[in-house]
């Protein structure tokens, strides 16, 4: 299989799911957008793409011009391809912004191990409807997707107290995740060395919060790990 992954910061790739694609020989290419990587222009001969997190906003274009093609290639591979589609955190909300919805600032940030709730629409869904009615996961984010209400094809499957759309799929092949299920025991650390991750967390938290949040995520981390293999396991169902 070959997987295409779009990072938009090295130390953001698809972690504990990345471990399983290898250990299962997925053929993956990854883009380091943010190092001036191109996105090839057939993306026709990929089986999957994974969009990742990211110190950016989808508003960022003037920053981040490489965000206006990046948003093109995902339009392309999602609704002109109907290919499977896995977007985290930034990754959610560019999938969100692509099929007609809004990124605005959330109400209040969402930073911590922090409870997700499904909605009824898990129970027939094709990579959720193993998981329980609620699980808790890392979150890092202070934008989110919204306006989706109305748009056809979008299903909404978790929500939580804070945000709406945690996690949505457009029709049965494309999933934006707000949250980050995919960490592994070295995330919470490495992600505190980012500038903007650790000040919308010493913000959030306090000061010195970095140490108590690490230990926090690896208290989880085992659940997370278990769901991320039922989630990459159903997600290759989309694949054959």
């Amino acid at each position: 299989m070959k997987i295409i992954i779009l990072q938009h910061i090295s130390i953001e790739d698809p972690g504990y799911i990345k471990d399983l694609m290898i250990e299962d020989k997925f053929d993956l290419t990854t883009i380091e957008l943010d190092q001036g990587e191109k996105i090839p222009q057939d993306l026709s001969k990929y089986d999957a793409m994974f969009c990742m997190g990211g110190p950016m906003d989808t508003w960022m274009e003037k920053d981040y011009p490489w965000l206006i093609e990046e948003k093109k290639k995902i339009k392309e591979f999602v609704v002109d391809l109907k290919k499977p589609y896995l977007g985290f955190c930034l990754g959610c909300q560019l999938l969100g912004e692509v099929v007609g919805g809004s990124v605005v600032k959330s109400k209040n940030p969402e930073i911590g191990m922090l409870n997700i709730n499904f909605s009824d629409n898990k129970k027939s869904d094709l990579l959720f409807n193993q998981f329980p009615d609620q699980i808790k996961s890392l979150q890092w984010h202070s934008y989110e997707v919204q306006e989706l209400d109305k748009k056809e094809n979008i299903t909404l499957l978790a929500s939580s107290p804070e945000t709406k759309y945690q996690i949505f799929k457009y029709q049965k092949h494309a999933y934006g995740i707000q949250f980050h299920i995919e960490i592994k025991d070295t995330t919470v650390e490495e992600w505190g060395c980012v500038p903007e991750y650790k000040s919308a967390l010493e913000k959030q938290l306090g000061q010195g919060a970095l140490e108590k949040f690490d230990e926090d995520a690896k208290n989880n981390m085992s659940n997370m790990n278990k769901y991320s293999k039922i989630l990459y396991e159903n997600f290759k169902k989309l694949l054959i």
